[in-house]
């Protein structure tokens, strides 16, 4: 039970996360040193590095 809750925390982080970056204008993307064909990677870090 407790892999559903961690998975299920992982994934929330992973879409919110997903949902902040994309709402960024490219340019606010480049102040952060992304570019948008790297969001789905950085957000998924973000997530499995989260505890």
């Amino acid at each position: 039970m407790d892999r559903i809750s961690a998975r299920r925390a992982r994934n929330k982080i992973y879409r919110e996360t997903l949902s902040e970056l994309r709402a960024l204008s490219d340019r606010d993307l480049g102040d952060l040193g992304l570019c948008r064909s790297n969001i789905s990677s950085v957000a998924w870090d973000a997530a499995t590095s989260a505890r």
